[in-house]
């Protein structure tokens, strides 16, 4: 099958072809840990854990790197104001190195509630210190900086593509510039390298450079930490598009500057996640933890199906009306996935069924599921195709279904998705299994009233009956 995503370097939906057959190597720009993340930052570690899932799909042995941004990232995305860690250190009165700590493990924490496969690197900036050190040296040997009061910055006049991955209009950005902020800087586009610590303050996280104490700027950990595990060029680089005009851009300037080669090859970037129409908001108060959604009676499996609605590339809308329809969805996926319990296993296979036109064939149906990702993360056409499906196992009598080609589906649903079906349909016991078959005599034998009876005591036990013309079908309440 043919794998295509949507490539920022080029700007068109690229075959994706990676630089070893059968690895791939994949960077994701992670978090900064100075607060809780909201639901809009979760939203794009959910659409990279698709990606992740859709390249194991096609058989790749995925390596990848997540950095965790504990120092240097300034409240401004260029090189303005106060490090993000110690405005979080100021609003807790702890240490920076405190904060970091903390947020780190509420992170972690959340992207094992979340079901997220871990990546295999999980790389904090303050751990690759002397590796960011070395690319700065090395930039600073090929003559591509240059230093003022506040720090070491790359000079972007000296990269010619700088424009290029953004498309970025560097006259209006130079006509433009508020200069105030930083006139000794050449260019409104150089960004800080290193930064120094100001004469007479001491931070919580500062290390010794060419003689004087400082802290590195945020762009350069990821080129410096992408380069320890995965080399020169990357397969697959991911971010937010918000990341595209700044973080991404001067990434690829020093990266391609520092190694002479192309920094990756495939640029995915999601788009944003609005609540009610806005932007996430401290003054609206709608930035919702995972833990918002929770106190509110929805899953984050919830949570994951709202997203999977939807496009990566494509702006969402979240409200919990929105929420309550994914979960009602989900819930019915689930009830359906419970069916599995009441088919018999049978020796016949597909191809023998083939002949019964009131068989239904399910194998073609996990494939085609890996088709729609594979077609840039399509995951509303892999829900639609999963609808359509799961429509038809309803219909059809359970004889019809075979069992083996139904729990691989599932297991497909799960691997590629993440929604964890077969997990969250338990089986039934053995006493429910003699009710539902005592209910079903009762009707054969037009005792209704017996019937009604046990069908209500199903229901005390979560057990919904749903009866057909030709059986009756048991489903979990939800």
């Amino acid at each position: 099958m043919t794998l295509k995503f949507h490539n920022t370097l080029t700007g068109h939906l690229d075959e994706f072809i990676s630089q070893t057959p059968g690895q791939v190597s994949l960077y994701t720009c992670g978090p900064t840990v100075y607060d809780y993340p909201h639901i809009g930052n979760w939203a794009a570690y959910i659409y990279w854990d698709i990606l992740v899932r859709t390249l194991i799909a096609n058989d790749y042995n995925v390596t990848r790197v997540m950095n965790l941004t504990d120092v240097g990232h300034l409240v401004s995305d260029a090189d303005e104001g106060e490090d993000k860690l110690e405005k979080g250190a100021r609003r807790e009165g702890k240490t920076a190195w405190e904060v970091a700590k903390f947020y780190s493990n509420v992170f972690l924490e959340g992207m094992n509630r979340l079901g997220l496969i871990m990546p295999q690197y999980i790389t904090p900036a303050t751990e690759y210190i002397p590796q960011q050190i070395d690319m700065v040296r090395t930039l600073k040997a090929k003559g591509v900086t240059y230093q003022i009061d506040d720090g070491i910055y790359f000079d972007t006049s000296k990269f010619p593509r700088y424009a290029d991955f953004a498309h970025l209009d560097l006259d209006a950005l130079q006509a433009g510039a508020r200069v105030e902020f930083n006139p000794q800087k050449r260019n409104p586009s150089d960004f800080a390298l290193w930064k120094f610590t100001p004469n007479g303050e001491k931070r919580d996280m500062e290390w010794e450079f060419d003689g004087r104490m400082g802290f590195p700027g945020w762009h350069i950990e990821c080129s410096a930490m992408a380069l320890a595990h995965l080399g020169k060029t990357l397969d697959i680089h991911t971010g937010g598009i918000d990341h595209i005009p700044v973080h991404h851009t001067n990434e690829i300037a020093q990266s391609e500057t520092a190694n002479g080669v192309r920094f990756s090859n495939y640029w995915m970037h999601n788009n944003f996640l609005k609540v009610d129409g806005s932007k996430f908001s401290k003054s609206l108060g709608n930035g919702y933890t995972l833990d918002n959604l929770e106190a509110k009676g929805y899953s984050l499996l919830d949570f994951r199906m709202f997203l999977l609605q939807g496009h990566y590339k494509s702006e969402s809308n979240f409200t919990f009306d929105n929420l309550t329809s994914a979960r009602n969805r989900l819930n019915n996926w689930r009830n359906i996935a419970t069916l599995r319990h009441q088919i018999h296993d049978t020796l016949q296979d597909d191809n023998e069924k083939g002949n019964d036109d009131k068989s239904i064939s399910l194998y073609a149906t996990s494939q085609a599921i890996i088709e729609a990702v594979n077609n840039d993360l399509g995951t509303p056409e892999a829900l639609k195709i999963i609808d359509d499906a799961f429509s038809k196992i309803v219909n059809a009598k359970l004889t019809n279904i075979h069992r083996q080609a139904f729990v691989q589906l599932i297991e497909t649903i799960d691997a590629v998705l993440g929604l964890q079906l077969m997990n969250t349909t338990p089986d039934i016991s053995d006493d429910i299994k003699r009710i539902i078959l005592e209910r079903n005599q009762a009707r054969a034998d037009k005792d209704w009233s017996k019937s009604d009876k046990l069908r209500d005591q199903l229901l005390t036990e979560g057990i919904v009956i749903r009866d057909t013309n030709s059986e009756a079908i048991w489903e979990y309440k939800n």
